[in-house]
């Protein structure tokens, strides 16, 4: 199986390296990632700019732009073959609740969702996984299962999130959907000497708490309870089944 491997932290992040490692003894893969930490990103593309491209090795590229630039060029230019799927991550750091919409891990991992199997994000809720070997070889085992039901989930994208955790403090996986965050905190407001008058400076503050709910076990309290979350996001961008009420809505 040829895979795209990108993410958000970098081309050269630990994380990143390891699942290369453990997903290159039996597949070919292909490092197409961000030259530099680009978090946060969601599915930002360089639109008006150039963006370069640095050959690091034979088959490891650095890219001076976002993590969806990535998945485009690595999909579309630097090779000249078709991958059969984009696995991004692994993440340092969760990618839990609301913040899929804002995480460059799952915006390089949708730019793969028209292939032969659906993208894969990765992540661990840790900026310093004490078992990194062990959640790449999870992984790798995980991403061999979906490739085995390839069509359950075509056209969507799959958000993996492991708590930070030994091979020895394994419980096994959850099926969750993604938790709704309370409202965040407000944004640090920073100290400057600028001499601009009417001018400030603020910093993002922590994501509001995930919301408990009832009919579904949820991907923070997955994480929470020490299990593996598996959720599937629907990044089909099809209203179809919308289309008859919105029909009788506005011809009211």
């Amino acid at each position: 199986m040829k895979i795209l491997l990108t993410n958000d932290d970098g081309y050269d992040a630990v994380n990143i390296k390891s699942l290369y490692k453990k997903l290159s003894q039996n597949h070919d893969v292909w490092i197409v990632a961000p030259k530099n930490n680009c978090s946060g990103m969601s599915a930002a593309i360089s639109y008006l700019n150039e963006i370069e491209v640095f050959k690091i090795d034979e088959k490891i590229y650095a890219v001076d732009g976002t993590p969806a630039d990535c998945s485009y060029l690595g999909l579309l230019s630097i090779v000249d073959f078709e991958f059969d799927i984009v696995v991004s991550g692994i993440n340092h750091g969760a990618n839990i609740g609301n913040d899929v919409l804002y995480s460059g891990t799952v915006g390089a991992a949708v730019g793969g969702r028209n292939l032969k199997y659906p993208p894969i994000a990765i992540s661990v809720a840790s900026y310093d996984a004490k078992d990194i070997d062990f959640i790449s070889n999870k992984s790798s085992e995980i991403i061999d299962r979906i490739v085995k039901s390839e069509n359950t989930f075509k056209g969507k994208v799959i958000n993996i999130n492991f708590p930070d955790i030994a091979e020895d403090e394994y419980k096994g996986i959850k099926a969750t959907g993604i938790s709704r965050r309370d409202i965040p905190s407000r944004p640090i407001k920073l100290e400057t000497e600028s001499t601009k008058t009417n001018t400030y400076k603020y910093r993002y503050n922590l994501s509001g708490e995930p919301i408990k709910e009832n009919s579904f076990v949820t991907d923070a309290e997955a994480i929470k309870n020490g299990y593996v979350s598996f959720s599937v996001l629907d990044y089909s961008l099809n209203s179809q089944n919308f289309i008859h009420k919105v029909t009788e809505l506005i011809n009211e």
